[in-house]
């Protein structure tokens, strides 16, 4: 009876890894947050508002994580694929280097990453044209200011967040060309995603300069920007996720990357994996300015008329707006 039992358990054991290298389909999927938590009320937050509203729709389970510190991705990452959840996303660029090592570990797992391409069979990779959005809050920034300076506080000093920086510049320029839009970052580590007080000392620093709007692209730092606006009197413009309640007033728009729409689509389409490189921009509705009643009271006709025009002219190629990315310079 001992021998029968051992039988059947060795039995039963084997099913289970049969069914992890078969790619275990039934798993749930899971999203694992960057630094700075699933409520930073930016990125990663979006990435988790994304898969909340696909549970809500399918009625779905999903697993999550949050990261503590850099040492953990792979481990993160093994966790998930080795207990067969899939699709595994992973909002960031600083994942790329650990699922580059761990993807291959595991071929039947797929795995999506956003904001980072890692080339590998079982790998989609998101990018949003983060200049694009960028771009427009430029033109919205350079209609609405009074003193013609406007500031940017960056999160980590990379070329991802040059690219907010350049496009935000560029669009204000075209708009006002005598204008002058002053460069900050928060720092040169992931430690500049969630640094509020740094960041606000960086917005105060260019308020004193004569900026009355800072766009802040610093992920959980960014906070610390819109409080700074706050407390200046001034206006602050938010990214990734729909920043305009935090500081209700205070906030002119917010850059939406639809990282939400990114982790909803990845779940929901996970039957139907295919592994490359999605580019989403202004076109896709991958990149948008947020307005609502937060918001309404602070753009004129003229400046959402602006945008409006900025807006089809960048969707029919008309505005090809630069891609720091491409050559890392900013025009």
């Amino acid at each position: 009876m001992n021998n029968m039992k051992r039988h059947f358990g060795a039995l039963a054991a084997g099913i289970a890894a049969a069914a992890l290298l078969a790619g275990a389909a039934f798993a749930d999927p899971a999203i694992i947050y960057d630094l700075g938590g699933k409520f930073d009320k930016s990125f990663n937050e979006a990435g988790f508002n994304g898969a909340t509203q696909w549970a809500k729709d399918t009625g779905g389970k999903f697993a999550d994580l949050e990261l503590q510190n850099d040492a953990q991705r792979e481990q993160a990452l093994r966790k998930f694929a080795s207990a067969g959840n899939s699709p595994i996303v992973i909002p960031g660029f600083s994942w790329s280097t650990a699922l580059g090592k761990v993807a291959p570990e595991f071929p039947n797992i797929h795995f999506v990453i956003i904001d980072s391409v890692v080339d590998a069979p079982n790998v989609k990779s998101i990018l949003f044209k983060a200049e694009e959005g960028s771009y427009l809050a430029g033109v919205l920034a350079a209609k609405t200011s009074k003193t013609g300076k406007v500031g940017f506080v960056g999160g980590m000093d990379i070329p991802l967040i040059h690219a907010f920086f350049c496009g935000y510049r560029e669009g204000f320029m075209a708009t006002n060309s005598s204008g002058e839009v002053f460069e900050n970052y928060t720092g040169t580590t992931p430690d500049a995603w969630n640094d509020p007080v740094g960041a606000g000392e960086l917005a105060k620093a260019d308020f004193d300069r004569g900026a009355d709007i800072v766009y802040a692209a610093a992920g959980g730092s960014g906070l610390g920007v819109l409080q700074a606006a706050k407390d200046a009197g001034k206006l602050g413009i938010g990214v990734d996720s729909n920043q305009n309640g935090i500081q209700p007033g205070s906030v002119l728009t917010s850059v939406m990357k639809r990282v939400d729409v990114a982790v909803y689509n990845a779940f929901k389409d996970d039957a139907n994996f295919k592994a490359g490189t999605e580019i989403l921009g202004v076109k896709d509705t991958g990149v948008a300015l947020a307005m609502d009643d937060n918001n309404k009271p602070l753009i004129s006709d003229d400046a959402m008329k602006a945008v409006a025009d900025a807006t089809g002219k960048i969707s029919d190629g008309t505005i090809q707006v630069h891609d720091f990315m491409s050559d890392n310079k900013c025009p």
